[in-house]
């Protein structure tokens, strides 16, 4: 592996590619920091240190702010971050699927620019609008349901966070904050063309993975004890522990991200003169998680909302706390947050993967599965199939998503640092970097270098040799595999939050 990293800069493209990404993540980190004009940044600043280790305290504004890169907490340019992107894509691929003509149009030749060209004009009329609610906050904060505590911070600084509000810094904050999130489309769409990896994707990671040194920070004040002498707020064995979670954690993700059922696909022969054409075996992959991350981006954007609105609604009622409290942290939050994730896993898929079209294709090009009739009978197979993965996927996310909460509930760990652990932050950064190690290891392979596995070739050759009579390639017990490994997890587990409270 070593020698694969020393051979990317023996590569002139590649290492052009390398130094053009590395290049463009310091311009991101650049613009993260710069304040946005007519904005007190030490206020926010200073509040987000405060709510640092509750999750509930921070709620919407500390997601925007893990997305953005922290920026959001230094009122940047880049507060608003690449997700009206996100939200304007998966909202034109749900339309896509629902709506027949956007369908129709996304497959016809040209169709696919003229649907991402749709997608930037609705980023820029969702950058205008949060941009807006953004201005009004930061005029208001004694108003806004998603900066709870922000007057005492306020107070403490001697400050206000807006010295001059009005028209003008609101026409401000929103050409600010649009310009901002178009030029990070823009680097992302160029680090795509001339760099390594997906653009868009090394956004997000980059802006992640900046919170890390801050969250390494927590877990220290946290472990390590301020004085000499005095005792740590976690045992040291919890710590122990913790790394080792954290390494079965990443493994899991790993492995779970990279598994797929391999559907063995053969076409008839066609004999046109003296030519025979088909007569193959090709095969087509199913991912275990095919919906990714954004079943957990949905949950935690809708859970956040009715914890909120009951605080607004019912600010003096008693039991409307306790309900908002345990929609926030409590079993009702867990419950609701497993459902959900549960939910948009299989919306997802619903709306996505078509057995009936992949069925139809495959009997107009004379494909079949072996031992599985053409038409419907094929439809029926792929979406059996397809739901059992799914639950598996479905299964796994949730884990996923709940380990940070539960680890700093019954740990004591700071959330900053515990969110690293699992989560969505983890999932992209780890399905990130498989795909940009992947684009790095094929420029290797075609310059004759070894990969970053010097095996790599030989298991790759043997995959490829099919298999007659049978539906899975690779690997026949995929799925007990991926059970028991969700087994270890939650065994894991239980057996810190066993130790903790020990």
């Amino acid at each position: 592996m070593i020698s694969a990293f020393t051979n990317i800069f023996k590569i002139p493209e590649l290492r052009q590619r390398v130094l053009f990404t590395l290049a463009m993540i310091v311009i991101m980190r650049a613009g993260a920091a710069i304040t946005t004009p007519g904005v007190n940044a030490e206020i926010l600043s200073q509040w987000f240190l405060n709510v640092a280790d509750n999750q509930a305290a921070g709620g919407v504004a500390a997601l925007f702010n893990l997305f953005s890169g922290g920026a959001l907490a230094h009122c940047a340019i880049f507060s608003l971050g690449i997700m009206p992107y996100i939200s304007a894509s998966i909202m034109m691929q749900l339309l896509t699927a629902v709506i027949p003509q956007l369908g129709k149009l996304s497959r016809e030749d040209g169709g696919r620019r003229k649907v991402m060209q749709y997608t930037r004009y609705a980023t820029i009329v969702l950058c205008v609008f949060q941009g807006y609610l953004l201005a009004k906050s930061f005029e208001n904060p004694q108003s806004n349901p998603f900066l709870p505590g922000i007057m005492e911070t306020i107070n403490s600084v001697g400050l206000n966070l807006v010295p001059n509000p009005g028209i003008v810094f609101q026409l401000t904050t929103i050409i600010t904050m649009t310009a901002g999130t178009l030029f990070l489309m823009w680097l992302g769409d160029q680090i795509t063309e001339r760099g390594i990896g997906n653009g868009i994707s090394i956004v997000i990671t980059v802006g992640i993975l900046a919170q890390l040194p801050a969250g390494l920070i927590q877990a220290w004040k946290t472990f390590v004890p301020a004085t000499p002498g005095a005792q740590a707020n976690v045992s040291p064995v919890v710590l122990v522990l913790l790394c080792l979670f954290l390494v079965l954690v990443i493994g899991s993700i790993i492995a779970v991200t990279q598994a797929q059922r391999k559907i063995s696909i053969q076409y008839a022969k066609r004999v046109v003169g003296r030519k025979v054409y088909g007569g193959q075996t090709q095969y087509m992959p199913l991912k275990i998680n095919y919906a990714g991350v954004m079943p957990i981006i949905f949950a935690q954007a809708i859970l956040i909302f009715p914890s909120t609105i009951i605080n607004m609604a019912f600010p003096e009622s008693r039991t409307a706390q306790e309900i908002s409290t345990l929609m926030a942290t409590g079993w009702l939050h867990y419950v609701l947050y497993g459902v959900m994730i549960f939910f948009f896993s299989y919306f997802w898929v619903a709306t996505q993967f078509q057995p009936a079209q992949i069925a139809d294709d495959l009997k107009k090009y004379g494909g079949f599965i072996p031992g599985i009739r053409p038409g419907k009978p094929t439809a029926d197979f792929l979406d059996f199939t397809m739901s059992r993965l799914t639950f598996a996927g479905a299964i796994f996310l949730t884990i996923i998503a709940v380990l940070p909460q539960l680890l700093a509930q019954s740990l004591n760990v700071p959330y900053m640092a515990a969110q690293f652990f699992g989560g969505t932050g983890v999932l992209i950064i780890v399905g990130v970097v498989l795909d940009t190690m992947r684009q790095v290891e094929t420029h290797l392979l075609q310059r004759h270098y070894d990969g970053f596995l010097r095996k790599g070739k030989i298991r790759g050759a043997r995959e490829q040799r099919p298999r007659m009579g049978s539906t899975q390639v690779v690997n026949d017990n995929t799925l007990v595999l991926i059970y028991a490994a969700l087994g270890i997890l939650i065994i894991a587990a239980a057996t810190i939050y066993l130790a903790a409270q020990r």
